[in-house]
């Protein structure tokens, strides 16, 4: 079959100016669909949400598979899937239907998928079910499961464990996922596919990208497996390459800061095969925004497969974050030998009583390089008729930075200390679970500034 997926994820969505994250490469293969006969059965979902464009596009992407798996059995669009391979057809919504029993005519298959209308809920356990029975336990053939849908799971019994037993009996699961309008949950798409889902997982977020996933999808399934493969990741140069796993299969080799070389010598070329490679980057540049994570990423190997990575990109926040009041400082003691208890003398402490303590955070919006800043924060207790009571102010100096540009300043830990015996919150006397309602200001001004006022000389 060739190589039948690639993906590159991510581990988070967003970051901090400094801040790290781990970035996972996966790809699968499996031998030729000529020299090793598949039963593939394409489970296409037709809940009301696939209404319109959605269920044109899946449609139009299934045809494309069968056709491609057509001309690559036997070496020609002849209309019958040739080489012992069969597909079937299994539609769902509120419960799964059998359009198309395992077969070889095209013509009949696309025939089951022209007929395919969307209404109704989801139901993917009954799906995996009824595919599963399509294939016959007592053939030789390779089985391959490809799992098509737009959301949730709303009817029926749990999808997981059914499609674990799928898996469990020799199945290959792929997922193909659009991200439709009741939201696609992608960690679900990943248990139920066939490890690692790295590699046996697609989503968009565009229908009319389903055609090319569900033909690409099955121009990798037609090809034999992958030899002599070489991956080549250049990620963008806002990062460093801090640090790198040994992948599953294959060796990897860290070319410099921003390069490294995946080299695997053969993969599925006897079975279904996946591999994965993990490593972690390092945001290095002073700029904040949506940012791509790899520069480039090129594949090759022997078979001529065709690899297409995703770029996912990772949104860096770089604001300055300062600590103005530093947490109190500890006092250690230790209770030794078989004492039950023990008196330690803790020091001193000012201004405190029984109460609360409210740590606030801030953001100074555009504050320009070179320029300390002087904030205020007032806090008030409002009482139930409206009135305020003052409760402390704090001012500080909020240190220049040496940016580039104008940037908002997270100023972190600004603590009040709150004394119960100032409640003013009326109710009645129930130590700390009492409702009190609270009022804060902020006030924020350049202290630098390269104005001076003028200066007049008077002659006369």
């Amino acid at each position: 079959m060739g190589l039948t997926s690639s993906n590159k994820q991510i581990s988070t969505s967003s970051i901090d100016c400094d801040g790290s994250l781990k970035v996972t490469l996966a790809i699968s293969a499996t031998p030729d669909i000529t020299s090793n006969p598949t039963d593939i059965v394409l489970v296409l979902d037709r809940s009301g949400s696939m209404q319109g464009s959605p269920l044109a596009n899946m449609k139009a992407g299934a045809k494309a598979f069968i056709d491609i798996i057509d001309e690559s059995t036997d070496g020609t669009p002849d209309g019958n899937i040739g080489s012992g391979s069969r597909i079937g057809i299994v539609s769902f919504s509120d419960s799964a239907t059998v359009d198309a029993q395992l077969i070889t005519s095209v013509a009949t298959l696309k025939s089951a998928i022209d007929g395919i209308t969307a209404s109704g809920s989801t139901n993917h356990g009954d799906a995996f079910a009824k595919a599963n029975q399509l294939f016959d336990p007592l053939s030789s053939n390779a089985r391959v499961l490809v799992m098509f849908t737009d959301g949730k799971t709303t009817s029926g019994p749990p999808p997981t464990p059914i499609a674990n037993a799928v898996k469990a009996s020799g199945v290959i699961i792929y997922c193909i996922g659009l991200i439709g309008s009741d939201g696609i949950d992608v960690s679900i798409l990943n248990d139920w596919a066939t490890a690692p889902a790295a590699s046996h997982v697609s989503v968009t977020p565009d229908d009319s990208e389903l055609e090319e996933l569900f033909k690409d999808l099955a121009a990798n399934i037609s090809k034999t497996g992958a030899t002599n493969i070489v991956i080549d990741e250049v990620v963008n140069s806002d990062f460093t390459i801090t640090s790198v796993s040994q992948p599953t299969v294959g060796d990897v080799t860290k070319v410099n800061s921003t390069t490294l070389q995946w080299k695997i010598d053969a993969l599925g070329v006897s079975s279904n095969e996946g591999a994965t490679l993990e490593f972690f980057v390092k945001h290095t540049a002073k700029t904040s925004g949506e940012k791509l994570v790899n520069q480039s990423i090129t594949y090759t190997d022997n078979e001529g497969n065709v690899a297409v990575f995703p770029t996912p990109s990772v949104t860096v926040e770089c604001s300055i974050v300062v600590n103005p009041e530093p947490c109190p400082t500890p006092v250690d003691f230790s209770v030794e030998g078989c004492n039950d208890s023990v008196v330690v003398d803790m020091g001193n402490t000012y201004l405190e009583s029984l109460g609360r303590i409210i740590q606030a955070d801030v953001r100074i919006k555009n504050v320009c390089p070179g320029k300390r800043v002087a904030l205020a924060a007032i806090l008030t207790e409002v009482d139930s008729d409206g009135m305020e009571y003052q409760r402390g102010m704090k001012a500080m100096t909020i240190p220049a930075h040496d940016y580039p540009d104008c940037r908002d300043v997270l100023v972190k830990c600004i603590k009040f200390v709150l004394p119960e015996d100032l409640d003013e919150s009326g109710e009645s006397a129930n130590s700390m679970c009492k409702t009190r309602n609270f009022k804060m200001r902020f006030i924020a001004h350049n202290i630098d500034t390269d104005y001076r006022c003028c200066e007049s000389v008077i002659t006369l």
